[in-house]
């Protein structure tokens, strides 16, 4: 089994494809109002946005993109004019990490895991 796509909400799909862009992500199909999808620079995952009238409420969803100078890209989406609820920090978990969110108030984290996203030194056998 292989994860092909992550679908999230968006009241405002217009908006979200705007915000995408900024981010880097590589818009591939556009049917708007209803839908948008885009293929990650690296790999084949694609990510999609699809209207709804509402949005998940609590925490929501939480999305992560992998980026191996996360420092710059940080910088970079700064001077886009993207704001951050945590620039980027060392976790315990071995991951460096920025947190910020899209429109639809959808949690995305930016992060650099290198060999410890799948083989932390806790890893199962």
């Amino acid at each position: 089994m292989n994860l092909n796509q992550i679908t999230v909400p968006s009241v405002n799909v217009a908006q979200s494809i705007e915000f995408y862009k900024k981010l880097g992500l590589r818009l591939i199909v556009e049917a708007l109002p209803k839908y948008a999808r885009f293929e990650c620079i690296e790999g084949d995952a694609t990510f999609s946005i699809h209207q709804t009238n509402n949005t998940p409420t609590g925490e929501g969803i939480y999305i992560y993109f992998e980026v191996d100078k996360i420092d710059d890209e940080v910088a970079r989406l700064i001077r886009e004019g993207i704001t951050f609820d945590q620039l980027p920090i060392d976790q315990p978990w071995l991951w460096r990490e920025a947190r910020l969110k899209d429109p639809d108030n959808n949690q995305i984290i930016l992060y650099y895991a290198g060999d410890n996203r799948k083989n932390p030194p806790w890893r199962l056998d």
